[in-house]
């Protein structure tokens, strides 16, 4: 399988994260790149550089005010003169009968959801190649290819239109699924992470063309806690291409895989011509944010099922942080894929 990659990721180096009122290092670390590359060369993937499509991908999916927002942050933050290395912000304003700010400070508070996306000086440079490197894969995919990985870092899928969250700047999930659409009447997005896909759902929840399917964590008691419930079925045009299946905390193998298999049956329902599959890996048993418990081979059949749907794929990269096997996860998932095409 073609896997697309570039080292421009390693711009965008986090440092702060909040956790129930401690700040910890993030677990979005660059070294988390070089452990999914050692799985792609042990399932040895042909890696392929990303084609520079610029702004046109990202715009089809994020407002033109939060792609300035972006673009400027940095710039703009360091201006201040007596601020601090990280742009974090210290309100986030709930929008009702809002004014947009123009206040950087006011800007930053507006765009994003949470403290979970701290900004840096290459944090716009790397978000950026990160779309370039979904927007490839799908291209690929475009081109006649079967299947195709983009790793992406950051990942994308808590990222919304105009507001970044979770470690999510743009999303890049969503930018493969729109470029696929310019082929494609429907696009299936199957959300595999530990996390609700907020941002995915956010971004497609009345529109019918993309049927958005997410598998995670109850948010009962699990990030991002007020999206990801059962109930949640899409508004408008969009009104049932929306699933979420939510599993109780600690779910392994047996209980995913169900899961995936009502998950199947959605999307063979659906019809998509293509399928984007956002491909959390944080639903190991030995991810450090523990949510879910799959095993190794679990990830293995995981990838089988996603094969037996028999779509042109685009894997695209989201969370899966840093254990000793989660590189291993990402051959297994893709060697699955791969046995059963």
């Amino acid at each position: 399988m073609k896997a697309v990659y570039t080292e421009l990721h390693r711009s965008h180096d986090p440092q702060f994260f909040l956790v129930r009122g401690v700040v910890k290092r993030t677990t979005e670390q660059p070294e988390r790149a070089d452990r999914l590359l050692a799985g792609l060369k042990a399932g040895k993937h042909q890696l392929v550089e990303p084609t520079i499509f610029g702004q046109g991908p990202r715009a089809r999916i994020h407002s033109p005010e939060y792609l300035s927002f972006l673009a400027e942050a940095w710039e703009a933050w360091s201006k201040l003169g007596d601020s601090g290395s990280e742009m974090i912000a210290n309100m986030h304003p709930v929008r009702h009968a809002g004014s947009y700010p123009t206040h950087i400070v006011g800007r930053l508070g507006w765009h994003t959801v949470d403290t979970a996306c701290p900004i840096g000086p290459g944090t716009w440079a790397a978000a950026c190649a990160a779309t370039d490197v979904a927007t490839t894969a799908a291209q690929l995919i475009l081109d006649g290819e079967d299947a195709a990985y983009a790793l992406c870092r950051p990942p994308g899928h808590h990222a919304y239109h105009d507001l970044a969250g979770g470690f999510c700047f743009l999303n890049n999930s969503a930018i493969a699924a729109a470029h696929l659409r310019l082929k494609h009447e429907r696009v299936a997005i199957l959300d595999v992470d530990v996390h609700h896909g907020n941002g995915t759902q956010g971004i497609f929840y009345q529109r019918g063309d993309v049927l958005t399917v997410s598998i995670h964590a109850d948010p009962t008691s699990f990030y991002p806690f007020v999206w990801g419930y059962a109930h949640e079925r899409g508004a408008g045009a969009g009104l049932g291409a929306n699933l979420n299946i939510p599993l109780p905390i600690g779910t392994g193998d047996q209980g995913y895989l169900q899961a995936l298999g009502a998950a199947q049956k959605m999307i063979e329902a659906f019809a998509p011509g293509a399928l984007v599959v956002a491909l959390g890996l944080d639903a190991s048993e030995h991810d450090p944010l523990a949510g879910l418990a799959v095993t190794t081979d679990g990830f293995r059949r995981i990838g089988q099922t996603i094969a037996r749907l028999g779509l042109p794929t685009v894997f695209v990269q989201e969370g899966g942080y840093l254990s000793d096997i989660l590189g291993a996860n990402l051959t297994s998932t893709l060697a699955g894929f791969e046995e059963a095409r």
